[in-house]
């Protein structure tokens, strides 16, 4: 049986990734710093997951165990391993890095020469080739050449999704997804022979993909969650059946992929029929998920390469409508939530420097724009 490393034991790890190796008979060790999560995994070797789609079913998931990612344990995984993946979020990446570079230097010195493939699938857009500079910091400059024959770095678009565990859920291990699962790897980086994992699409055009997920799922998510924090909801299903919010969510995706359209070619009644099947995944009366978690991090969401801005300064490029898009942004700055320092630290440069400045200094558009002009009227008006 094949094995891989999963960086990673979270609901996500588990629910998404985890499953689908573990159901193409590949046999997983999560590798993750939570002590009693790592203990239960390694001592039970299984879990459940309640998979909610219009029906609801529970699978087993077997053939896996844990070790702690602080350990050598997870070096001497990596030594033996076929497939590296991770679901550690993208600011952990950095600190897995040098991990990872010191299993593929005792790889080499044990002289294990197959070919190792590292995946990340992290809502990031080519998070794998950011994981591969991060990792080339750690290795000894003489390993550059064998890891770039040997190693392959394989981005990826990833997309499921996986609300936090009912808090009455007495059993720790437990997790609950949708049916629908998206996990596309570009066929054109890896070495040696591309696993066959049920679930995992290869193409050889990522950032079409990458993008319409970006663009559609998650524009679309944090803009349900940004109106409604403004309207009072506390769910995403509860926003989303606001006819007034599924009416300006559907309209921001559609502004969004205007630019998909024009940059990728693609069907434009495919598209449209793919906004209406997220539109329904919002509203999945299975899953419970709360705007407060949609809408954390905003100052990552208004990135200049994250899901607001990037299909925005896309929409400015094509000269195609974007109004809604203007308003999910500035719903995005009267997101308040004292637990998240990202929310706290943007209303804290909202009341010291005003709109304009705050969203100059941390989307990268022009303060004297057009768009910041109609971003602080609409965030006046909200």
């Amino acid at each position: 049986m094949k094995n891989a490393v999963h960086f990673g034991a979270g609901n996500i790890g588990r629910g998404f990734i985890g499953k689908l190796l573990a159901d193409a008979d590949i046999e997983v060790t999560f590798a993750d710093v939570n002590e009693p999560l790592v203990d239960q995994l390694s001592h039970r070797q299984e879990y459940k997951v309640k998979v909610v789609g219009s029906e609801c079913k529970i699978d087993t998931v077997t053939h896996v165990t844990a070790v702690n990612s602080a350990s050598d344990d997870v070096i001497d995984r990596i030594v033996k391993t076929y497939l590296v993946t991770t679901a550690v979020g993208p600011a952990v990446l950095d600190i897995i890095a040098k991990t990872i570079a010191k299993g593929i230097t005792k790889r080499f010195e044990v002289g294990n020469e197959q070919p190792l493939n590292v995946i990340a699938c992290e809502n990031m857009v080519r998070g794998t080739t950011h994981l591969k500079g991060e990792v080339y910091k750690h290795l000894d400059p003489s390993l550059h050449a064998k890891t770039d024959e040997l190693i392959g770095f394989v981005d990826s678009a990833v997309d499921r999704i996986v609300p936090p565990v009912e808090a009455a859920n007495d059993d720790p291990l437990a997790v609950t997804v949708e049916s629908f699962s998206e996990w596309i790897v570009d066929e054109q980086q890896f070495k040696g022979e591309i696993p066959n994992i049920e679930g995992m699409e290869k193409t050889n055009n990522l950032m079409a993909f990458v993008e319409r997920k970006l663009f559609t799922l998650n524009t679309g998510h944090c803009i349900t969650a940004y109106l409604g924090c403004v309207s009072g909801h506390k769910t995403i299903r509860e926003a989303i059946e606001d006819p007034a919010i599924r009416q300006q969510v559907k309209q921001a995706m559609h502004e969004s992929g205007e630019v998909l359209v024009r940059r990728y070619d693609f069907d434009r009644e495919l598209h449209a029929a793919y906004i209406e099947k997220i539109l329904s995944r919002f509203a999945n009366p299975y899953l419970v998920d709360e705007v407060d978690r949609v809408g954390r991090q905003p100052i990552r969401k208004l990135g200049p390469n994250d899901r607001l801005i990037k299909p925005l300064l896309g929409t400015i490029e094509y000269g195609v409508d974007n109004k809604t898009l203007l308003k999910g942004i500035a719903a995005a700055l009267k997101y308040t939530n004292d637990s998240d320092p990202q929310a706290v630290e943007l209303q804290t440069s909202l009341n010291q420097y005003g709109v304009c400045k705050t969203l100059a200094h941390y989307t990268g558009l022009d303060e004297q724009s057009e768009q910041v002009k109609q971003i602080e009227a609409i965030y006046k008006q909200l």
